[in-house]
């Protein structure tokens, strides 16, 4: 089970994986994007060292770029390593998904071949985990989508390697866990994607380039473009700049128009604008049409989306200016999905699914101001927009948006007030919170173990979360401790809730052919401007051992 302290520890983490997967994206050139790799890993993933090895046309490995050692950097950057000994590395040892890890005690095998090394001193390892300095661990980074051209049939052999990314001396002393080896397993896979786009930035400027030449070099430049853009492997879209026209998709490749399930003849009917999520419009508008970059939403054809992410760049003649605007649209998907996973798994219960006492404290924030609700309505200067655009400054994002579309969208803060008079509803509804604990919870651990003790927490958070509307939360504190927010309740709507829950909490559950039996005490507190998200908890608890204390033995049922 998760201590308190490991979500906030994994977002941590997150943020700063999510900041240098970043820098990968804003270098500038193939050699700036190689050394943020080796960079990133030192920065964000907790190594003292890291080197990039860049496959070469020939197929043999190039050290392309080195951190956190600037006297090994000397020693072995731009030499080279044979693709044959690569290939036997990276059948060597133990698999971690896509990584490679070669202990000290097969490792010894390979100090005599030719591919690029650098050793370390440090004492033998005290425990099993701990890091040797002879260890190896090996980062692959291959490219999305396409076959290998090698024939070795090395590990990964569906997917063109790219490259190979060498890890020494993490900062803890100690192997990688689970959450350390998935970082680094994401982390290789988005350097490979930021490599690839590199590339293709390079080709793609080098086009863009010629096009202003002369018109023999321009037909050349022309066809050039066409087959970059064409057989690109993401989205690349060419959209019109200026006049009645304007932000209308002149044209798409093929990666596009598979991406979001449109035939070319098709997606010319459009701009971006109207393939955009609704909650994405904003973003798209703030996007500027020379060098933007954007993650949104895009509508496929079947009705659903797909998060991209966007790169403008503006192709312009010389004497006339602007002419149209060249879109690189990248499927990140993936990505965002496997970002989300690692958030829920950050502000979620391991055990039973719920928001974690993190995730509680963040959606109750949410809804408190500092300010205290002094009358009703909310005060004037609540509403104001949440950002401004000139729009007589001309097209400046470059997708043909009109901004009346984003107009009426107001971040006004609705104040928590609290009902008053008990449990007579006087008709004032807010946002109560409901602080359970089970009764009987303690002994049924005590007496049938941590697995019945489980079992039940898994159980009760099941009736809790089916004994309240769509839109309420059911989080767990911890221990056996849960708390409910439920807007828009009366002081009696809050009091029949509770009987409610209380009552779906009673029934026996049956663990292990076993008949268990937990009680529950609830006491409801109310949200309110003014207060803390602390004193707000603190409230609900108090008024719940109120409960606890005043109902009668013969109504609590325990195991």
């Amino acid at each position: 089970m998760e201590t308190e302290s490991e979500p906030y520890v994994r977002l941590a983490t997150l943020r700063q994986l999510h900041q240098v997967v970043a820098d990968l994206n804003t270098a500038r050139s193939l050699a700036d994007t190689l050394q943020a790799v080796a960079d990133g890993i030192v920065a964000g993933l907790n190594y003292e060292l890291a080197c990039v090895n860049l496959v070469r046309p020939d197929g043999d490995l190039v050290v392309a770029a080195f951190a956190g050692s600037p006297a090994a950097e000397a020693l072995i950057t731009g030499r080279v390593g044979s693709r044959a000994s690569w290939d036997r590395r990276l059948t060597m040892g133990e698999s971690w998904g896509d990584l490679r890890f070669i202990p000290h005690t097969e490792g010894w095998v390979l100090i005599e071949d030719d591919v690029p090394q650098w050793h370390t001193e440090g004492p033998a390892p005290r425990f099993e985990d701990e890091w040797h300095p002879h260890d190896r661990l090996y980062a692959p980074m291959y490219s999305s989508g396409s076959r290998s051209a090698h024939p070795g049939g090395a590990p990964g052999s569906g997917r063109e390697l790219l490259g190979v990314i060498s890890v020494d001396r993490p900062r803890n002393g100690r192997h990688p866990g689970p959450w350390g080896r998935e970082a680094l397993q994401m982390y290789a896979s988005q350097s490979g994607i930021a490599i690839s786009n590199a590339r293709l930035r390079s080709n793609m400027q080098r086009a863009l380039v010629r096009l202003e030449r002369e018109q023999q070099a321009l037909r050349a430049s022309e066809e050039s473009f066409r087959q970059a853009f064409e057989y690109a492997p993401s989205g690349m879209a060419i959209a019109e700049m200026g006049g009645d026209q304007h932000g209308r998709l002149l044209r798409t490749n093929d990666a596009l128009c598979r991406l979001l399930g449109r035939p070319a003849s098709v997606m010319r009917r459009y701009s971006f604008a109207d393939l955009v999520h609704p909650e994405d419009i904003g973003t798209l508008l703030r996007t500027s049409a020379e060098g933007g970059r954007a993650e949104l939403r895009l509508g496929r054809r079947d009705g659903t989306y797909v998060w991209v992410s966007l790169r403008n760049s503006v192709v312009a003649d010389t004497a006339d200016g602007p002419r149209f605007l060249l879109t690189h649209v990248e499927d990140i998907e993936e990505r965002k999905r496997h970002e989300l996973q690692l958030a829920h798994r950050a502000s979620h219960d391991a055990l039973t699914g719920l928001p974690n006492s993190a995730e509680l404290r963040s959606r109750l924030s949410a809804r408190l101001c500092e300010r205290p609700f002094a009358g009703s309505g909310a005060p004037a200067d609540a509403y104001e927009p949440p950002y401004e655009y000139d729009y007589e400054q001309g097209h400046g994002h470059g997708f043909g948006f009109s901004p009346v579309a984003a107009a009426g969208a107001y971040d006004g803060h609705v104040h928590s007030v609290a009902p008053t008079g008990g449990e007579v509803d006087n008709g004032t509804k807010g946002l109560a919170v409901l602080f359970c604990d089970l009764d009987g919870f303690k002994s049924i651990n005590d007496r049938f173990g941590h697995h019945t003790g489980d079992a039940v927490l898994i159980e009760v958070a099941r009736r809790l979360t089916t004994g309240v509307r769509d839109g309420d939360t059911v989080a767990r504190l911890g221990g056996d401790e849960f708390v409910v927010l439920a807007d828009g309740l009366g002081a009696a709507d809050a009091a029949d809730l509770a009987v409610r829950l209380r009552n779906a909490i009673i029934p026996p559950i049956r663990v292990d052919g076993r008949a268990v039996r937990v009680g529950a005490s609830f006491g409801i507190g109310w949200a309110e401007c003014g207060m803390t998200v602390e004193e707000v908890l603190n409230s609900a608890d108090q008024r719940m051992y109120i409960e606890k204390r005043s109902r009668s033995k013969m109504h609590r049922r325990a195991g």
